[in-house]
């Protein structure tokens, strides 16, 4: 990787660069944390890439890699640059290596994909039919949401996908699925199913509501307390799916996201019912760290979980 002693004048910059070879280096020492490890990688001999890392030292002005009992850790500084050097050792490789097209047929590749139950039983199976006729080599490990990290994207997670939090780091890229409403379900031989609701009879039956962190009090009950109602929450559930399966042996409704409804209500006995609250959509997408952003399979899997989501939209208007 050449470099100038100075910037360009249409760079916008005019203090010297430094030398960008070095960054290779800085990336393989940092994520291998070892001399010897970084050595391998880059195939140079270790005490070659022991001089390269004292002029790192020098250039950075911290020691990056420090005796730890009988090897090294990575310093403070180091820790905090990581995902900085990852992202600009993959922004300047993508800049220079032009992307090319992806075989399908015979990739190999397991993609991790972090999302919530709702996004899992609406968009899970249409999204593995497609990935076993496109490409039957790809096999997806879908993670249960958490205590999500965006800083999880450059480690362990290939895409997260639900909703996703504002802002994002700034070496994650992100797109917008598709917008959502809210439904109730209730089991389909309860009296009530039959017909429309009104705020007052929504208020008044019991709710299963859902929450991971048990909080029964949300934007519903907000929009219910605007018009002088209260609603009694009988239980919380931690997912979309225990909510429909609750019901089924109750008379209580559960609020879930529309296609999370038409597809529960295909194999199991529920009614699905408008609530009468003029309550705010939301909007999901997926994220996906710079490292990723240019990578034909990735781009692949991208673009194939966007066409699923807009199938289960038209589906759902249909």
């Amino acid at each position: 990787m050449q470099h100038s002693a100075h910037a360009s004048s249409g760079s916008g910059l005019t203090a010297p660069l430094p030398d960008m070879n070095l960054l290779p280096a800085l990336d393989a020492l940092l994520r291998a944390g070892s001399v010897a490890g970084a050595a391998a990688e880059l195939n140079v001999s270790p005490s070659a890439m022991s001089r390269t890392l004292s002029r790192l030292r020098r250039v950075v002005g911290d020691p990056l890699l420090v005796p730890s009992g009988r090897g090294l850790t990575l310093t403070p500084r180091a820790r905090e640059m990581q995902p900085r050097v990852q992202a600009a050792l993959a922004g300047a490789v993508a800049a220079l290596r032009p992307p090319t097209d992806v075989e399908l047929s015979s990739l190999r590749r397991e993609f991790r994909i972090r999302a919530n139950d709702g996004v899992a039983l609406s968009l899970g199976a249409p999204l593995l039919e497609l990935v076993a006729r496109e490409a039957p080599g790809v096999r997806l490990r879908l993670l249960p949401e958490g205590e999500e990290d965006p800083a999880d994207l450059r480690t362990h997670v290939d895409l997260d996908v639900g909703e996703l939090p504002d802002p994002l780091p700034h070496d994650v890229r992100a797109s917008t699925l598709r917008e959502h409403r809210m439904v109730a379900v209730a089991r389909a031989g309860a009296e009530f199913a039959g017909a429309p609701l009104t705020p007052e009879r929504f208020a008044a039956l019991p709710h299963i509501t859902v929450t991971r962190r048990g909080r029964a009090h949300s934007v519903v009950d907000e929009h219910l307390a605007g018009l002088g109602l209260r609603r009694d929450v009988l239980a919380t559930a931690p997912t979309f799916g225990a909510a429909c399966f609750f019901v089924l042996r109750t008379d209580a409704l559960a609020l879930v996201p529309a296609e999370v409804a038409r597809e529960a209500a295909r194999w199991m006995p529920l009614a699905v019912l408008e609530i009468p609250l003029d309550l705010p959509g939301f909007s999901s997408g997926q994220a996906w760290h710079v490292r990723l952003d240019t990578d034909p399979a990735h781009r692949w899997l991208r673009a194939a979980l966007a066409r699923v989501a807009e199938e289960v939209r038209r589906d759902l208007e249909n």
